[in-house]
């Protein structure tokens, strides 16, 4: 019997890790680093060696470039930390739609998440201490073609919302827990 995938997701994979994870502690934990070089002016480009996956170590390369627009003094050769943040939270959610899609055997025929927000810039600068650097809020569209009725995708929509790590992490407060070593010149 050929594996049943919808939407590109291996359902029997998927139940199988999701068992391992809900019976197993020690396959429980994911953990993700990335490694940040300035490379001069606005630039600086992330470097992903690996991730921790149930205590086991995977190793893996991807760089990631980030620069500002020339308006706000780069040199526009990659999308902005900004642009960056966002398409993390659209491409952790399209991941959530898809993978929970399939487990729910919906077949999605397109989706397209859109999202948006605004800096006030008097933060960013340190203009204004009263004002926040960061997002007030953060507006999506998440745009699906199914064939499934409503009430379903609608229920898709709540699971993702629930259990989307990356919209967690932007709808809720995290500890960050920054600590500075400098080496001298």
């Amino acid at each position: 019997m050929a594996a049943e995938t919808i939407n590109g997701i291996d359902v029997p994979a998927l139940r199988i890790f999701a068992d391992g994870v809900k019976n197993h502690a020690d396959k429980r934990t994911a953990g993700f680093n990335v490694s940040t070089q300035w490379k001069g002016r606005t630039r600086s480009a992330a470097t992903v060696s690996h991730y921790m996956l149930g205590g086991r170590k995977v190793t893996r390369h991807f760089q990631i470039h980030a620069d500002e627009p020339l308006e706000l003094l780069g040199e526009n050769t990659a999308p902005n930390p900004q642009e960056l943040l966002l398409a993390a939270l659209n491409a952790c959610m399209i991941v959530g739609y898809a993978a929970n899609a399939a487990v729910m055997g919906i077949k999605l025929t397109s989706l397209k998440i859109e999202t948006e927000g605004e800096l006030d810039l008097r933060g960013f600068l340190g203009l204004d201490p009263a004002v926040k650097p960061g997002y007030q809020e953060v507006r999506c569209t998440i745009r699906i073609k199914s064939s499934a009725p409503p009430e379903r995708l609608e229920e898709l929509h709540r699971i993702v919302l629930n259990t989307s790590p990356n919209f967690s992490n932007l709808a809720t407060p995290i500890r960050m827990m920054p600590s500075l070593v400098v080496d001298n010149a």
